[in-house]
């Protein structure tokens, strides 16, 4: 009887969701990485806060309020993966900072973040 519940059930929410709750545009999802980047940015201390809030206004310049809260809820569910996924078991007992420092980094060095990142093959 559940399994039949749900069956039926979740086309109905499907369906009585908002679309946006649904798709994210690819300006969005781009949007969101950069915003992931700002993060990344602000949390290895980086960034001052007018810097932190210039930089998050620039990437969120031009959407609606809802679309803002999709890029922003996306970015931190990023973030939250780079950080926590690396922390592990270790959260318990303060983390693995080192090891967290290092995925941002990392990150922030990826062509994600890197503006004006273009790739160059060299052949000898």
């Amino acid at each position: 009887m559940k399994a039949i519940v749900h069956i039926c059930l979740i086309p109905l929410l499907a369906c009585a969701t908002p679309g946006f709750a649904l798709s994210f545009a690819p300006e969005e999802f781009q949007a969101s990485r950069k915003l992931a980047c700002v993060l990344a940015q602000q949390s290895l201390g980086q960034l001052s806060e007018e810097e932190y809030g210039a930089k998050a206004h620039t990437v969120l310049d031009g959407f609606d309020e809802t679309e803002r809260d999709n890029i922003l809820a996306q970015a931190v569910g990023y973030y939250g993966g780079l950080v926590f996924s690396t922390a592990g078991d270790d959260a318990a007992s303060g983390g693995n900072s080192a090891a967290v420092t290092l995925k941002l980094e990392d990150f922030l060095a990826s062509s994600t973040c890197v503006e004006g990142y273009s790739k160059v093959t060299l052949r000898l």
